[in-house]
């Protein structure tokens, strides 16, 4: 089939490559022109473990292009809306500036009868409204959310573990049997596959990463207490995890969850129960947002604590930039916050991050980025663990305590072994253990 992606952000760039990756034309548009030149070189403008493969493997086949005019996706059957919708500067809600510009900007272009499908995370009622607009156009709507986890997200997208399909009005089951189309190769695989109302859709998708945001802030406010009590988070979690009404994934505690998604994405479903009367519902979303925040602070304050005196001037390793690992997205991230409010306190911060470096410079410059893993160890009297790389993780701890001038470490994400680092000497702090 042939295709557009309108949007070639993180969401929108996967969704194009893995799309062309399943034997469709596709073309993306986006209004930054360096960025479609970027991914018409075969290079992505994030770093996603596989996309560059897909992206240059689309691009060679011809299957695959990239575009600033919306003409060029006059031809497509179906027209995928992958815009960011982030947190309006003015309040919790989102910003759908994006999405209502690129709706307005396709309609003049699109082929009558064509298909449009929102990815976009949106607060539900949205698909109602934007179907007000594009069916007077002469095309259809429907809104299939995204369910991508970053390091992850090609292998989401080809092989999800679910489809969604909101659809409405005369032609829904249409609207299905295009999707379906589009998705044929992987619904051969059995692919489960649920065809709701577009409030439904919308809502899948918060409700979703509210429910996970709900779990991580759950364990973390159980390290709270953990903290007050001697008791060990980590072994409590894999206690409860065994219960299969529970679980065990989403339950590690550390300084929290952070990224584009979870954070305004709660915030936003906050704000749109209160303008639909009934915030009451979700009120406990602004304690799991709380919950979150909290753990930053009390990595930032385990820091200072372990100095005998003031944090002005000691050196402190933060390990970390990226929200989390296999990805640079540094938006909310967690360590980056970390990392930010230790310099405000003097200390000197000397970070590494071995994929989010450069977007971290570019948006804190203030911040000392080291080359490398041992220049940031090098002469720190404190090492903050925040982002769980794998080369954190395997770090030997008698080799970095030879690099160290202070041997103390805290494990923002309880991936370290404390036995291990405490018999190498040194003092260690986990979250909640």
């Amino acid at each position: 089939m042939q295709l557009s992606v309108i949007g070639c952000g993180y969401l929108g760039a996967v969704h194009a490559a893995a799309m062309a990756s399943l034997g469709h034309t596709v073309v993306g548009i986006d209004v930054d022109a360096a960025k479609v030149a970027t991914l018409s070189s075969g290079k992505a403008p994030i770093y996603e473990p596989g996309l560059n493969e897909i992206l240059q493997a689309g691009l060679d086949s011809g299957n695959l292009s990239f575009s600033t005019d919306y003409a060029d996706a006059a031809s497509a059957e179906v027209h995928f809306i992958g815009v960011g919708t982030p947190q309006r500067k003015d309040g919790a809600g989102a910003d759908l500036t994006y999405v209502d510009a690129a709706i307005g900007d396709l309609l003049p272009h699109a082929t009558a009868g064509s298909l449009v499908v929102g990815k976009s995370t949106v607060p539900v009622g949205t698909a109602e409204r934007l179907a007000g607009v594009v069916r007077p156009a002469g095309l259809r709507l429907a809104w299939n959310p995204e369910f991508l986890r970053e390091g992850f997200a090609v292998q989401d997208t080809v092989a999800p573990d679910r489809l969604v399909y909101g659809v409405g009005g005369d032609a829904a089951d249409d609207d299905v049997a295009t999707l379906d189309a589009v998705y044929a190769s992987i619904l051969e695989r059995d692919t489960p596959r649920l065809v709701t109302d577009y409030a439904t859709a919308e809502l899948v998708k918060v409700a979703a990463n509210s429910f996970l945001a709900t779990k991580i802030s759950f364990i973390n406010a159980m390290a709270e207490i953990a903290e007050v009590t001697g008791a060990d988070v980590t072994q409590l979690a894999d206690a409860i995890g065994h219960d299969v009404r529970i679980g065990r994934k989403f339950l590690n505690a550390g300084v929290g969850f952070g990224g584009g998604c979870l954070p305004k994405d709660i915030r936003a479903f906050t704000a749109r129960a209160e303008e639909l009367g009934r915030g009451e519902s979700v009120a406990f979303l602004k304690q799991v947002d709380e919950i979150n925040l909290r753990r930053r602070q009390r990595l930032v304050d385990l820091v200072v604590d372990s100095f005998d005196g003031p944090v002005f001037g000691r050196r402190v390793a933060v390990l970390g930039l990226a929200f989390k690992p296999d990805s640079d997205d540094i938006r909310d991230s967690p360590a980056l916050d970390v990392a930010v409010r230790l310099k405000g306190l003097g200390a000197e911060v000397v970070s590494y991050d071995p994929q989010a470096m450069e977007t971290a410079r570019r948006a804190h410059p203030q911040l000392t980025y080291a080359d490398s893993l041992e220049e940031a160890l090098t002469d720190a009297e404190a090492v903050a663990v925040v982002t769980e790389w794998k080369q954190f993780k395997e770090l030997d701890p008698a080799a970095t305590a030879e690099l160290v001038a202070r041997p103390v470490v805290f494990d923002g994400r309880n991936v370290l072994d404390p036995a291990a680092w405490r018999q190498a000497g040194w003092t260690y702090t986990g979250m909640g253990r």
